[in-house]
């Protein structure tokens, strides 16, 4: 007799589960999709709803966004702690070389840099606009400068350091620009400070906006969810619809906000660009990636989210079949 051959085993327990798993993922499917049909199919009221909250996330968006910015802007400017070194007004291009020479050679500098009177003539021509006024003066009325970038991993304090320089006999004065960045400093920190409280304050604002909005839906289909409730469904089950409604409405809400903070930021480079070049530097504002897209996306859908589930933890549960 032939032996008939084993049969096969069947890991039915993982089959069970594998079919499990893919019916909950299609119920979640079908649930988000007909909650964004009912959306779209009142464009008017839901379209309000995310303009509403658009604006309101646009407004902190915005404002970290140019904190970004100012902030990029302050770690580029290279000449923050530079010391200007105004020499006398009758110095000779030689001896201002080798003054030159001479503050480079000291341990506490990395680079001087040396600008004549008269390439400081030319760029105050070309700068101020004031060039053809200038040209009928007799004698030039600018000082040579010495621009003397420290090195700071050498130099303990950089106050010191320009009383040093200031007291050669060549140097009329010494200036050192570093009152301006720690006002700069300052204001940052305080707007940081103002843009993370107004980001919260907003941030509940929306959370509320869509917990009314879910409440207004749930009282609109109070006769569907008690049918639903006297047939068996479960809360879980009831909520699913109003809980995606309520991430549709973050989303839809973060896209209009991405869509505001980029228009503000094309009406603002063209102008904040000209505004860098009359102090005389490249920098461009740069506006939101696709990473930042993506997170405001991300923390819009989850404040929808939140405020459905308050609603519906609140005012679902009370619905109840007699």
């Amino acid at each position: 007799m032939s032996k008939k051959p084993p049969a096969k085993k069947t890991s039915s327990g993982s089959t069970k589960s594998y079919t499990a798993n893919r019916s909950w993922f299609q119920q979640h499917q079908e649930v988000a999709v007909d909650s964004l049909s009912r959306l779209l199919a009142e464009p008017g009221s839901s379209f309000l709803t995310w303009s509403v909250i658009g604006i309101a996330l646009a407004l902190p968006l915005c404002l970290i966004l140019f904190l970004q910015n100012l902030q990029q802007l302050n770690t580029s400017v290279d000449e923050a702690g530079n010391i200007s070194l105004f020499m006398i007004m009758d110095i000779s291009n030689e001896r201002l070389e080798a003054s030159r020479d001479e503050i480079a050679a000291m341990a506490e500098v990395a680079q001087v840099t040396a600008i004549t009177a008269e390439q400081a003539l030319q760029e105050f021509q070309l700068g101020s606009g004031f060039g053809n006024a200038l040209e009928g003066l007799d004698e030039n009325p600018l000082p040579a400068l010495l621009v003397v970038t420290p090195d700071m991993e050498n130099v303990p304090s950089l106050p010191d350091l320009a009383l040093n320089l200031e007291s050669r006999a060549d140097v009329d004065s010494a200036q050192v620009d570093l009152e301006w960045i720690q006002r700069l400093y300052s204001i940052i920190s305080l707007a940081e400070r103002m843009a993370t409280g107004l980001a919260l304050l907003l941030c509940l604002g929306v959370v509320l906006a869509v917990g009314n909005t879910v409440r207004l839906a749930i009282e609109n289909r109070r006769d569907e969810i008690v049918v639903v409730k006297l047939v068996g469904g479960t809360d879980a089950y009831v909520s699913r619809p109003f809980l995606y409604t309520g991430i549709w409405y973050g989303v839809g809400g973060g896209m209009i906000a991405a869509l505001l903070s980029m228009l503000a930021f094309f009406l603002l480079s063209g102008p904040f660009g000209n505004l860098m070049l009359l102090y005389g530097s490249d920098f461009s504002l740069s506006g939101l990636s696709i990473s930042d897209v993506s997170a405001m996306l991300v923390v819009a859908g989850f404040l929808g989210l939140a405020g459905a589930w308050l609603s519906v933890l609140r005012h679902l549960k009370q619905i109840k079949p007699t």
